[in-house]
């Protein structure tokens, strides 16, 4: 699941509620736990790196769909989940924002010593990783973020971010081990940001003449490989709009979760009688999890899971968020003793919708499904950051 790319993250300050990070890091150790039973753990850091697939996950687990702050919340809520289950999980997360990431190096150290990995090229792998996105690549883009994660089998993946003040603009960078063959030819597996035009790129695959410049300093000559780029622009508007979905896709979603015939059977395959709203949220957490690659062209989709904290493309659903998390959990709980229906069936569920939108083809009236989640959202306690009293407990973004 690996995919080159760059695309538009318009740069949003603000604060994560307490309410919603707490729920996220419930619900993103739950997503990772299944990817991990069902696929392992370096299947899991192909994901990561796919910058399409992971802001995807941001926006199913209610962030703003499009914007820069995904990366944070996702990283801070992935290292604060996965923490107390690093060893049984064989994942570990080091680095972080700001301080944390300068604090990366030490960590690596310390993992090295306990797992009995190479801590020395961890670090120089980290470190080579943050020169060439802040140096090497000179796109006005100045890295505040790095996320350094390794399997215990020793494959690793780094998410880090830069922002540019002058445009108002994050970019994302994703590198993963399976896809690294040389840091100074093409290494990334994806980048993520406003296309600005033209910029000094040192480990673009045409850049040879002004690395062998450069590389001749310090007798080193690179070799070079021919990738193409492939850009995902996120839009500067914050609402989410029809254009950004893929409205069949959706419809399916829709119409599992309310069309009766079709919810019963979906219970069925989740052997557990659920309303239609938690239906909805399952089956694009489901696709989170199952999906193939082609899956996440369109993040804002994911969206229609839990909503967004600044209301788009509506309130976040409390009491659905705590129905997708109870059910997710109980269902890793009951397949560690054995008991594997509950969690296949939820394998089964995304097979389910992917039938009904290819043989059914619906698709989803938009304008009606925000309206119905607005309707709704009092009865679900839906939630948002205009809600929240001053003084309440919030983690910054930026």
């Amino acid at each position: 699941m690996k995919r080159s790319g760059i695309a538009d993250l318009p740069l949003h300050g603000g604060r994560v509620p307490q309410w919603l990070a707490e729920r996220m890091t419930q619900l993103c150790t739950a997503i990772t736990e299944t990817i991990i039973r069902h696929y392992g753990a370096s299947e899991f850091l192909s994901r990561l790196s796919d910058p399409f697939w992971f802001q995807a996950f941001g926006a199913v687990m209610g962030m703003d769909w499009h914007s820069s702050g995904i990366t944070t919340a996702v990283m801070g809520a992935l290292k604060r989940g996965l923490a107390p289950r690093a060893d049984d999980l064989g994942l570990y997360i080091c680095g972080g924002r700001g301080r944390f990431s300068r604090n990366t190096p030490h960590e690596l150290r310390a993992l090295a010593e306990l797992r009995g990995f190479d801590g020395d090229a961890l670090i120089r792998t980290s470190r080579l990783t943050a020169r060439v996105d802040n140096n090497a690549i000179a796109d006005g883009f100045q890295i505040y973020l790095h996320s350094f994660i390794v399997t215990a089998g020793g494959d690793w993946a780094v998410v880090q971010q830069g922002l540019n003040d002058r445009s108002g603009m994050a970019r994302r960078y994703h590198w993963h081990s399976a896809s690294v063959r040389d840091f100074v030819a093409e290494p990334h597996t994806g980048i993520v940001g406003e296309n600005q035009g033209t910029i000094m790129n040192l480990v673009d695959a045409h850049a040879q003449r002004a690395q062998g410049a450069l590389l001749d300093i310090v007798r080193e000559k690179p070799e070079t490989t021919l990738r193409e780029a492939r850009h995902l622009r996120m839009p500067s508007h914050h609402e989410v709009r029809a254009a950004n979905v893929d409205l069949k896709r959706l419809g399916a979603v829709l119409a599992v979760a309310h069309e009766r015939d079709l919810h019963n059977f979906a219970e069925l395959l989740l052997l557990e009688k659920l309303g239609p709203r938690t239906l909805q949220s399952l089956a694009l957490i489901a696709e989170v999890v199952h999906g193939a690659p082609s899956r996440f062209a369109d993040p804002a989709r994911y969206s229609f899971a839990h909503g967004g904290k600044d209301r788009h493309p509506f309130p976040v659903p409390l009491k659905t968020y705590d129905q997708s998390i109870d059910f997710l959990r109980t269902a890793l709980d009951a397949a560690k003793v054995g008991d594997k229906d509950k969690i296949d069936g939820f394998k089964r569920l995304d097979r389910f919708v992917f039938a009904v939108e290819t043989e059914l083809r619906p698709e989803a009236d938009f304008a009606a499904a925000i309206a119905h989640e607005n309707a709704i959202s009092a009865s679900l306690n839906g939630r948002s950051v205009y809600d929240d009293q001053p003084g309440q407990r919030q983690l910054k973004l930026f």
